[in-house]
């Protein structure tokens, strides 16, 4: 950890359904300007780990602290307030509104006037031209990869400095998968600090600086993806 306060930490954040514990005292830390990347079978605790941040789910102990300040009791709304957007898995976009309605409801936390917003969709436009051809289409028309972009592009309209991005390849050809992390990589050149749930862990290795791999809700590796992904462990479970 560097020794400047970090963008997001957790401090021992657990969180359970009921009886079951989906998190087990999770301490992690994304510095800003970092990609840093939750790797873990299905059940492992990394949608969870995003849903708390957002404050989707109520932890049970713990701390979640951004840029310092505890938000761990903070209303949703709030989050996105502070500059968190979260991308869930499965897209989730209004499918029966149009593309340009869903980047407008991406607004909603912003004072800006309307001119304001309608500039930051012609940026969202010019970089995924494919939602400026289909601007007038409702979502749900919209096909797998076009929907992500979509997802994306919805966060962003919030000027998030922290993106949590979850399963943003899941479903998706392998053509569409490399634009997707492409942008992944250009925004975070442009400033966006990210925190990354994705299921094809070489590829989530290979686009962050750190990790995390997380087993049954407990954190059991970490360290520098680089050396991650050296690790026989990971290999072995999730490299193949």
């Amino acid at each position: 950890m560097s020794q400047t306060t970090p963008a997001l930490e957790l401090k021992n954040l657990s969180v359970a359904y009921g009886a079951i514990r989906a998190l087990n005292d999770l301490n992690l830390t994304v510095d800003k300007g970092e990609i840093v990347t939750l790797i873990g079978a299905n059940g492992a605790g990394k949608s969870t780990t995003l849903r708390a941040i957002s404050r989707i789910v109520n932890p049970s102990q713990g701390q979640i602290l951004i840029d310092g300040q505890d938000v761990t009791r903070q209303p949703p709304d709030a989050i996105v307030r502070m500059g968190i957007a979260h991308v869930p898995e499965g897209r989730r976009v209004l499918a029966r509104q149009t593309v340009e309605d869903n980047l407008f409801l991406g607004a909603y936390v912003r004072n800006d006037n309307k001119a304001a917003i309608q500039g930051d969709i012609h940026k969202q436009y010019e970089r995924f031209p494919r939602l400026r051809e289909r601007r007038t289409q409702l979502a749900g028309t919209l096909s797998g990869g076009e929907q992500q972009m979509l997802a994306i592009a919805r966060a962003l309209m919030s000027r998030p400095r922290i993106l949590l991005l979850d399963e943003p390849s899941l479903g998706l050809a392998p053509l569409i998968v490399r634009e997707i992390f492409s942008i992944i990589r250009e925004l975070n050149r442009e400033g966006v600090t990210i925190l990354l749930v994705e299921q094809n862990a070489q590829l989530a290795l290979q686009t962050a600086s750190r990790g995390y791999v997380l087993e049954a809700g407990d954190c059991t590796i970490s360290g520098p993806a680089s050396e991650l992904a050296r690790d026989e462990r990971v290999r072995k479970a999730y490299l193949g």
